[in-house]
């Protein structure tokens, strides 16, 4: 297939610029030799060096784990095999049932075989929990942390995978927010985190400014962190709770909530610090077909708030069990 040649020492710059031009295919992963980087690419472009390469599909890597332990697991542990993980810079974070914690340490092995750019891997240990909705991991391989420097839509976020919630599946839906922003808005990043969101809409976008908010002390310490290591000007971050910290901050053209359990019980807050026509983009988790229930839950906010609303989208990005989802619903205020 098509891909985009480039010195290592070009790479972040010629990413950047595929990127901004919708012009690299996901479905397949970046490669790099001593000299090169490789970007696949979904077509041709103008003013590259365009060479052809095999890429590897991303699907690919989960029938390569199974592949590496199929000798060792009998076909009913095989199929017990949860063969998608999570890849938080160089740490894989896998899930794997009760029934197969006796051959845990044999999968992890086996994927850091098949895969020796991860550097640690860990097992999720719980749910997400407490006021932070972090979660606790148990060690497998490879180097024992859980601190690593993760990439995503052309920034850096150094991030703790236990102290801080962070979800590189929601790559996509900040991409997605990043491409509707527009030039000279004022957004507020509310449950900021680490700083993801609040790195990739700062870095990729024109907005004049960009605010985050986060309760957690360490999530907070990052983003303080991610916004010196992406050189970020045009970006502040909070420490705080938003009840409090939000009131003080002005009004937003564009407001994140990404809070899919209970962000609800902030909508009050969100639409106080609306300006007229600000779009607010709200997180839930519901099951298929109920999105009636989030879009009434906001359109008796908005009537609280003696606002009007109009909804203008709602997006599935993320699926937390079996037909339910996490949905993102976009609507605009007035």
């Amino acid at each position: 297939m098509h891909a985009a040649r480039c010195l290592k020492k070009d790479a972040e710059k010629i990413k950047m610029r595929l990127f901004k031009q919708g012009l690299i295919d996901s479905r397949f992963r970046v490669m790099s030799d001593r000299k090169f980087v490789y970007f696949p690419l979904k077509r041709k472009a103008a003013r590259l060096d365009i060479v052809q390469k095999d890429f590897e599909n991303n699907a690919e890597r989960k029938t390569k784990l199974k592949d590496a332990v199929k000798d060792n697991l009998t076909a009913a542990e095989l199929r017990q095999l949860k063969t998608a993980f999570d890849i938080i810079g160089d740490i894989a974070i896998l899930e794997i049932d009760e029934g197969l914690r006796s051959k845990e340490r044999l999968i992890a092995d086996a994927l850091q075989k098949i895969n020796p750019k991860i550097k640690t891997i860990l097992r999720k240990s719980g749910r997400h929990e407490g006021e932070f909705r972090t979660q606790k991991m148990e060690f497998l391989a490879g180097i024992d942390s859980r601190e690593s420097v993760h990439k995503e839509n052309g920034i850096r976020l150094k991030l703790d995978v236990e102290k801080v919630y962070f979800s590189p599946r929601l790559s996509t839906e900040r991409k997605r927010i990043m491409q509707q922003v527009k030039q000279n808005e004022r957004i507020l990043v509310m449950f900021s985190g680490c700083g993801p969101y609040v790195c990739v809409l700062s870095k990729n976008t024109k907005a004049k400014e960009v605010i985050g908010v986060e309760i957690n002390p360490v999530g907070h310490e990052y983003a303080q962190q991610n916004l010196a290591l992406n050189k970020l000007k045009n970006a502040k971050v909070y420490l705080g709770d938003v009840t409090e910290v939000v009131p003080t901050l002005g009004k937003f053209d564009r407001i994140l909530m990404p809070l899919p359990k209970g962000a609800g019980a902030f909508l009050d807050m969100a639409l106080a610090a609306a300006e007229n026509k600000c779009i607010i983009h709200f997180y839930d988790f519901l099951k298929e077909g109920n999105e009636k229930l989030v879009h009434d839950k906001i359109k008796a906010a908005c009537r609280a708030a003696g606002r009007k609303c109009r909804i203008i989208k709602t997006v599935k990005c993320g699926q937390s069990a079996p037909r339910e989802y996490r949905v993102c619903v976009d609507f605009l205020v007035y």
